[in-house]
Parts: structure tokens; C-alpha cells; sequence
């Protein structure tokens, strides 16, 4: 009997091909690099023999877009998990602290967005659920443009705030919290099997600001995947199919996400970390007050400037983030070569 073709597993091919073009792009930097450096150095030689300043003046800018561009490709590589390189789909909903947390939910909305308008990013809100007295119930985007999920991945899990709070008269200091969630967003041949006997269909009338822009028919989707209780739903857009489909594409990524958080509990095991980096726990926090700092817990990265970080600033914690997590799998992988 034949051995099974790897081909006839539409999982493995997806999956290397994925791999493939995550690295293809790096590697052809990485040889375009060395042929600018090598004719840098000749230049520079010659420069240096004829004494022509404009010519170590040209190889002295060459150099420094060298190291930009050596700065960019290491990003690039730190960005070289199987699903990096896909869009994705983040839900902020809030936490702890009543309206303080809907405000707070909204504000990291509004954060998001902007971070991806500013990195060129296409957006799509797909689900925006006010809450009746301020703020949000839930919020959906998807980020569409290369390396988006290697990008973002990096903001799973809660935020904490603390500020004087615009609701309480008496002024009062305030902690409030939101949770980030961020998946992938892949076509639907992955390794993601959903059995439509599971699944549970609701539909409801979207809410919405009142007025002639609330759908009168039940457009909203809400599906529930019963064997595991995880929810999606989407009332943005004003068909139920269109509303149904988009669902469908934001549970199958909590399910994939899902799947991911199992698979690297089980190597926090096996490596021995602590519960407290686990999803769930605080990774970041936004001082208003009595001082102005945003500071990330996981890498100790600090910025004083509270309101460029609100407005999407973002790229210090995501680059400090990516190479820590960098480093602990070459730690990983080093452990596992001495054994």
C-alpha cells in the first residue's frame, strides 16, 4: 500500500504555503541587503583612495537606509508565525468598572482604528454595539493589509485604566477594564472544523441610534457554538445573510483562537511559566492620573505620552513585545538542543 500523499491534505498544504511566503519576502530582502552593502563598501574604498567627500557623503546614506532597512526585515522575521502575515478580526468588549468600562472600551475602539489608519491598514467595523448609557457593549473591526494578526496579536488580553472619571460628580479616581481580543481572520479551508449541528441561530433586531437607520426587520445574527459556549454575533450590516456570514467568519476565529490558547497553555506547562502571563491577566495599563504613563507589563515598555498612545501609538509596545517573544522561543529552542 502507497503512503498517503502530504498534497492530499489540504491542511498541511495550506499551512506550508503560508510558511513559504512568510519567509520568501525576507530572504529576498535579505540578499538585496547584501548587495547594496557589498557595493557600499567597494564605493567607500574608492572614495576613501581619490579622497571624494560627495562620494562618502552618498555611502554614509546608503549605510543609514541600510540600517533602516535591516530594522524593518528583523521586524519582518519576528513576524514569521504560520498566521502572521493574515488580516484580522479584533473584539473589545468591557470589563470591570461599569460605564467607566463601556467608556473605556470605546476608547480603545477609537485606539485600534487609529493605529490602523495610520499603519495603512483597511478597516472594517464589523459590529459597534453601543451601550445604552455611554460607551460600548462590544466591539468588532477587521484589519485588512499584510502582517495585520503578527501586528496585533500582541494587544490580547486586559487593559486597565485609571483616571479621574468624567461620570463620578465627585471626582473621584477610577480603575476600569477591557479585554482584547484578536484572531486571525483565514478562509474557511483551515484546520477550523465547525459542525452546523452545533451551532444555534438567533436573530434580533439591530439596536442602533434610533430613528430612520434602525433595521425594523431581525437582521442581527447572534450564533452559538454549543459544545463549547463560545458566541459570536453581527448586526452591522442590514441583510441577515450578510450579518450571518460575518458572524460565522468572527466564530470560527474565536474557535481557531481558541484552539491556539490550549496549544500554548500546554507549552507554558512544559516550560514551567506562571499562570499570571496566561490570557485573562492585566498586560497593559493607562494612567490619567495622579501622573500620565502607559506602561506594558510584559516587556516594561513606558510612554509618558498618554495621548499619542490613545491616538495609535502604538509601535515601541508591539516591537518590544514581538522581540522578547522572539527571544524566548531561540531560549526554547537552545533548551531543547542541549537535552
Amino acid at each position: 500500500m502507497s503512503s498517503p500523499n502530504f498534497w492530499d491534505n489540504p491542511d498541511g498544504a495550506q499551512a506550508v504555503i503560508r510558511r513559504r511566503k512568510s519567509v520568501s519576502g525576507p530572504l529576498k530582502l535579505f540578499d538585496d541587503f547584501s548587495e547594496r552593502l557589498e557595493e557600499a563598501m567597494i564605493l567607500a574604498e574608492l572614495a576613501e583612495e581619490e579622497e571624494d567627500s560627495s562620494a562618502l557623503q552618498e555611502v554614509a546614506s546608503e549605510i543609514k537606509k541600510l540600517r533602516a532597512g535591516i530594522a524593518d526585515l528583523r521586524l519582518s522575521i519576528l513576524l514569521s508565525g504560520e498566521y502572521d502575515g493574515e488580516d484580522a478580526i479584533v473584539t473589545i468588549q468591557p470589563g470591570a468598572g461599569g460605564l467607566d468600562a463601556q467608556d473605556w472600551a470605546e476608547m480603545l475602539f477609537r485606539m485600534y482604528n487609529r493605529w490602523a489608519e495610520k499603519s495603512g491598514f483597511e478597516i472594517e467595523i464589523m459590529e459597534a454595539l453601543p451601550a445604552e448609557e455611554g460607551g460600548l457593549k462590544n466591539g468588532t473591526v477587521s484589519v485588512k493589509g499584510k502582517n495585520a494578526y503578527g501586528y496585533l496579536k500582541v494587544e490580547q488580553g486586559v487593559h486597565r485604566l485609571v483616571r479621574i472619571s468624567p461620570f463620578d460628580s465627585s471626582g473621584r479616581r477610577h480603575t476600569s477594564f477591557a479585554s482584547v481580543e484578536v484572531m486571525p481572520d483565514l478562509p474557511n479551508d483551515d484546520d477550523v472544523e465547525i459542525n452546523e449541528d452545533d451551532l444555534r441561530i438567533d436573530t434580533f433586531r439591530a439596536s442602533g441610534a434610533g430613528g430612520q437607520h434602525v433595521n425594523k426587520a431581525d437582521t442581527a445574527v447572534r450564533i452559538t457554538h454549543q459544545p463549547t459556549g463560545v458566541v459570536a454575533s453581527c448586526q452591522n450590516e442590514r441583510s441577515q445573510h450578510k450579518n450571518r456570514t460575518a458572524a460565522m467568519k468572527i466564530l470560527r476565529g474565536k474557535l481557531r483562537q481558541r484552539k491556539e490558547e490550549e496549544r500554548r497553555k500546554e507549552m507554558a506547562r512544559l516550560r514551567g511559566e506562571q499562570d499570571d502571563i496566561a490570557w485573562g491577566s492585566q498586560i497593559r495599563s493607562y494612567v490619567f492620573h495622579p501622573y500620565n504613563m502607559v506602561k506594558d507589563h510584559r516587556t516594561g515598555v513606558e510612554k509618558g505620552n498618554i495621548e499619542a498612545v490613545m491616538d495609535g501609538d502604538l509601535d515601541d509596545f508591539v516591537r518590544a513585545y514581538l522581540e522578547e517573544m522572539a527571544g524566548m522561543h531561540e531560549d526554547v529552542r537552545s533548551t531543547g538542543n542541549d537535552g
